[in-house]
This record gives structure tokens, C-alpha cells and sequence, in this order.
């Protein structure tokens, strides 16, 4: 038994002296001359320490300012059936006497009894953003409700009107009738760094608030360009689940710095650590307008942008990629009158840097209709900075992007491609103005750069490295004139124009 008894001592012995000395190789050194009430820590502190407001490891303060904020949405709203989802063999003779009196989504049975199309219930989330009842949440989560309900974390439950919803942000925002709720502070989210400390907060899966923690992943994500959406979204590693939409994404000070609103995961089940915020800056403008007006106001510089790639940025002469190339201007738009022109690279609006195409959409959005805005140009190798009379954008009225095609070739006989002059009548064929000039691509060689370039047939080659080009002989010599760089070609695809990297034969 003494034997067994002092085998087990110098196990706990061994463990406590393996674990200490873990613990030691992660944990802030202190200076023994100090008292251990006192004790001085260096500045060797795990950088969790320093996130945490107080130096504590724990973010209860920041929950227990944040919590009361933060709202569980229910939504119940009709379905909306189609009338053959409840036709009978009856229906045909009730529907010739009585008409549609029965309302819509109320069909008859074969007996004349009526049926009421089933409710639809979704759950999100919510932010208190004023003591007097305003409430952000996403545009998909009450997307269609007939009615909707916040409860709030001292258990009440109020009726919430919707005030305004706006799709392309993805947000919309609520009001309930009460004058002693608890808001968030909205942070300036272009403050926020990737590597910050981040909590999320919000009703997953309906199991109750819920509160978990994270870092800034990136900034300026978009996950579905092209489709009218304004993204500008934070990621975040913090998990997010089904019924988080609408939740809040705050730092450690208790400020909102992002409305959580969507995930990415692995068949769309769950969290996998890739979760997505509007950040609070274009929240804090879609709120204002929606707010004021019921509607959010935005402006346009009516242009077509594409991405500057790296083939781009080596044929215009560019010492960096980033940016957007203007592949087409709308006739009498702002940025017309501006004076910007087809080629232009923008690098900047209003004094803020672009790195992609995204942040001009995003940037022009949220300036004031109407405003005067700085844009900073690159044209022929020379930096102009212009000033734009913003328009208001509208559904009617806006500006288009493209994400560009991919890299591809050169001329006639390395692009592998066959081309002739455009006339009216092939113009007509390929469904582009009868004005436009320049070579028509009647086929692709498969194998050819030109197919990695994605080129096409019915493809109008207008310019090469912006001259224009209306002869083959004048093509082969604009590539051959790019001495083995990429060349930039600017084709009219039935009717939108946009520019192509092609890089040489032997690139």
C-alpha cells in the first residue's frame, strides 16, 4: 500500500510539474520583488490580455452592457399558394357561381369548405439602436412578414412595425412602442482592424441568447458581386448560426461594429468559422435614410468598372494592382460630365485609397446625391483628379460592374483566334450597334490563349492597349508593338463593353 500510495504522489507530482511548466511558457512573467497583490505585469502579456477591457480574462462587462441590446425577431407571414395547390374536382363549379370571393390564399374543396394557406414562421435577431424603439435587423429575416415580434431579454414581448427594408444592404429596420429600452453605441467600422477582438450576439437555432467570440477575419468581403448588392461585409471567425441574421457584432468597448448576416458553411447546416457583418458604418446610413425617409438614398457615377488584375496593371503600366478600370460611361451620367473617359483607372474617391472595384460601388453608394466628389484618375500614365456632381442612383438607374474575364492572348495567329472586319451587317449578327468598328471573332481555337481568356465567337475587338484597331494587319502589329507584355483588349460583347488581359503567346 506505502508503495502504491507513493507511486501515485509523484504522478500528481510529475503532472503538476508538466502542466506548470505549460503554463509558464504562456503565461505574463512577474516581477517577485512586488507583492503578489501588486504584482507588476511586463509586456510579454498574451495580447488577449490587452483586448480586455480592465486587463481581466473574462468579456462579462462587455455582455452585461451589450445583452439588453440585442433582440430575438419572430416573423410569421402567409404563404403564398398557388390556386391549383388546392383545386378539387369541385373547384371549377364554385369558382363559376361565387368567383374569387373566398381571398386570396382561401381555396374551396370540392364541398365548399375553405382552406387557409398555411403560416410561414422565421426567427431572427435584432439591435436596439434607440431608447424610443428603433430596432436593425436583416431585410431576410422579415422579408415578407405579415407580422412581427421582438422579445427582449427581461422577457417582454412587443409587436414591431416595420418602418423601412432596404435588399441591397440586406437590412431593414423595426420600431416598437417604448421609450426605456437599453441601445448600442454604433462604432466607426472603418476603425475596425483585422485581428480585433469581436463578440457575437443573437438567438441561434432558438435555443436563447447566446454569446460568442472571435476575431475580425477581413474586411471589404463580397460573396455575391454583380447581383445589385451592396457588400462591404466584415468576416469573422466568431461562430454564427441560423438565427443569428440580425444579431450584433461588437468590440470589447460594447460597440456595434457590424449587423451579422450571413455564413458560410458546409452544406449550409452551421458554423464552420466563416460568418459575414454589414458593417456598422453602412448600417448607420441605411438606418438614417430608412428612418427619415422609408427609402435609402444613394448615388452613382454611371460607369461600368472592372477589376484591375495583375495582367491589367502590367499592360497599362501600373506600379500596383488595385483599383478599377472604366470599360464603359453611360451618356450624360455624372462621371460624363466629369469628364471621366473609357480606360481611366480610378484609384481613389473622395481621398479614400481603392483596392478593388467593390469599395468604388460601396464608396459611391454612400455619398450624398448631389454632392461634389474627388476622384483621382490614372489616364496614359498621368494622375488627373476630377471633381463629379454625384447623381441619385435608383432601380432604374444603376451602375453596372463586371468581374472581367480571365487572362488570355494575343494577336491573330498566337490568340488563336479568326477575326474580320465588323460591318453593319455581321453587327447586327452579333447583336452590337451598327456604329461600332473594329474585328469580329468568327472562331476560337479551344487550345488557344484566347479561350483561356475566355474570348468568344461573335466577340468585337474595338481596341488593342487602347488604339483601335479595324484590320488584321493593325492588330498584329498593336500586339506585336506590346514587345511580349500582356496586351488589353477592348471587346463589344453584344452591346457591353469590357476589357480583356491577354498575355503573349510565350507568357
Amino acid at each position: 500500500m506505502k508503495t502504491a500510495r507513493n507511486y501515485v504522489l509523484a504522478l500528481v507530482a510529475g503532472f503538476a510539474f508538466l502542466t506548470g511548466a505549460a503554463w509558464r511558457s504562456v503565461a505574463p512573467k512577474v516581477d517577485a520583488a512586488q507583492p503578489s497583490s501588486t504584482a507588476r505585469v511586463e509586456t510579454v502579456a498574451t495580447p488577449i490580455q490587452h483586448a480586455v477591457a480592465g486587463g481581466r480574462d473574462s468579456y462579462a462587462d462587455v455582455v452585461h452592457v451589450v445583452a439588453p441590446a440585442v433582440v430575438t425577431v419572430r416573423v410569421e407571414g402567409r404563404a403564398k399558394m398557388s390556386p391549383t395547390q388546392f383545386q378539387g374536382p369541385g373547384d371549377d363549379f364554385f369558382r363559376r357561381f361565387f368567383g374569387d370571393q373566398f381571398g386570396q390564399g382561401e381555396q374551396p374543396d370540392r364541398g365548399g369548405r375553405r382552406f387557409r394557406a398555411p403560416k410561414q414562421r422565421a426567427l431572427g435577431s435584432g439591435v436596439i439602436v434607440s431608447s424610443d424603439g428603433y430596432i436593425l435587423t436583416n431585410n431576410h429575416v422579415v422579408d415578407g412578414a405579415d407580422e412581427v415580434h421582438v422579445e427582449l431579454t427581461d422577457g417582454r414581448t412587443m409587436s414591431a412595425k416595420v418602418i423601412g427594408t432596404d435588399k441591397p444592404s440586406d437590412l431593414a429596420l423595426l420600431k416598437v412602442n417604448a421609450t426605456d429600452l437599453h441601445p448600442l453605441a454604433l462604432a466607426n467600422s472603418d476603425n475596425v482592424q483585422v485581428g480585433d477582438v469581436v463578440l457575437a450576439v443573437g438567438n441561434p437555432l432558438n435555443i436563447g441568447q447566446t454569446v460568442t467570440m472571435g476575431i475580425i477575419s477581413a474586411k471589404g468581403r463580397s460573396t455575391s458581386a454583380g447581383n445589385g448588392s451592396y457588400e462591404d461585409f466584415l468576416q469573422t471567425d466568431a461562430p454564427i448560426n441560423h438565427g443569428n441574421s440580425g444579431g450584433a457584432l461588437v468590440n470589447t468597448k460594447g460597440e456595434l461594429v457590424g449587423i451579422n448576416s450571413q455564413i458560410l458553411s458546409d452544406g449550409g447546416e452551421g458554423n464552420i468559422g466563416i460568418g459575414f457583418a454589414i458593417p456598422a458604418n453602412m448600417a448607420r446610413h441605411v438606418m438614417d435614410d430608412l428612418r427619415k425617409d422609408g427609402r435609402v438614398h444613394r448615388s452613382q457615377l454611371g460607369v461600368t468598372v472592372q477589376p484591375v488584375t495583375s495582367d491589367m496593371a502590367q499592360s497599362l503600366g501600373l506600379k500596383q494592382v488595385g483599383g478599377a478600370i472604366v470599360s464603359s460611361v453611360n451618356p450624360g451620367s455624372a462621371a460624363d460630365r466629369a469628364g471621366i473617359k473609357q480606360g481611366d483607372v480610378i484609384e481613389s474617391f473622395n481621398g479614400q485609397e481603392l483596392h478593388d472595384y467593390n469599395a468604388l460601388r460601396n464608396h459611391v453608394a454612400d455619398a450624398t446625391p448631389g454632392s461634389n466628389a474627388t476622384v483621382k484618375i490614372l489616364r496614359d500614365g498621368s494622375e488627373k483628379t476630377l471633381t463629379v456632381k454625384l447623381d441619385e442612383a435608383d432601380s432604374d438607374k444603376t451602375a453596372r460592374t463586371r468581374t472581367g474575364d480571365r487572362e488570355g492572348s494575343d494577336d491573330q495567329a498566337s490568340l488563336g483566334i479568326s477575326v474580320e472586319p465588323l460591318t453593319p451587317q455581321l453587327a447586327a449578327r452579333v447583336g452590337v450597334p451598327k456604329t461600332t468598328t473594329g474585328l469580329v471573332i468568327e472562331d476560337v481555337n479551344p487550345d488557344g490563349r484566347a479561350a483561356d481568356a475566355n474570348l468568344q465567337s461573335g466577340d468585337v475587338i474595338e481596341q488593342v492597349n487602347r488604339r483601335p484597331v479595324q484590320t488584321v494587319d493593325e492588330l498584329r502589329a498593336a500586339v506585336k508593338s506590346a514587345a511580349g507584355k500582356p496586351v488589353l483588349l477592348l471587346i463589344n460583347r453584344q452591346g457591353t463593353e469590357l476589357f480583356v488581359p491577354v498575355k503573349p503567346a510565350n507568357g
